[in-house]
């Protein structure tokens, strides 16, 4: 009689983010977009948004202290291969997480610096550019602004293919270890 075979869990990974109840982006992308992959997702809400196609019509960022519980109880229980970072909304919470996160550096850092929604309403309450540029760009191993975060991160208007370089290799001596923009 041959033994049952033993099943290797799933890979696992994080998200830190906002809750989009329209379901296109935030907690609800990032987990689709892990199971698309086979990796068991994991998630510590940040926010929870009321939107939609249309637009943002309200946001409640949730307490340091829920969002340190979800990461702490996630962390403790489940072997985190990555861990990815979106909405954070304001600079305290972002500082939060960044702390949070300190005694677990081995864990691959994906950092979204989520500041504007796509119809246009700021998700980011204020100054968490400078709180992203402090805690976490120097903490990330992959860096995944789009170019209107990307201005705000390096300070100044990106037009050109050579504009677009040079910020990434700003953020880069920022500290990042690569950057996708």
């Amino acid at each position: 009689m041959k033994p049952f075979p033993t099943r290797t869990p799933p890979p696992c990974a994080m998200t830190i983010a906002g809750s989009d109840s329209g379901g296109g982006a935030g907690i609800q992308a990032d987990l689709r977009s892990f199971a698309a992959f086979g990796v068991h997702g994991l998630s510590a809400i940040t926010a929870v948004t009321a939107q939609n196609t249309c637009g943002v019509t309200d946001i409640e960022m949730l307490p340091q202290r829920i969002v340190r519980a979800q990461i702490g109880a996630l962390l403790d229980d489940f072997r985190v291969g990555a861990i990815k970072i979106g909405m954070l909304g304001t600079p305290a919470l972002c500082r939060a997480i960044a702390e949070t996160l300190e005694s677990h550096r081995g864990i691959p850092l994906i950092v979204d610096p989520v500041l504007i929604a796509t119809s246009g309403a700021s998700l980011s309450r204020g100054r968490l550019v400078g709180a992203i540029r402090q805690y976490l760009i120097p903490r990330a191993d992959l860096l995944t602004p789009n170019v209107p975060e990307a201005e705000q991160l390096v300070g100044r208007s990106l037009h050109s293919r050579d504009d677009l370089l040079d910020a990434a290799h700003a953020l880069r001596k920022r500290g990042a270890r690569a950057v996708l923009l």
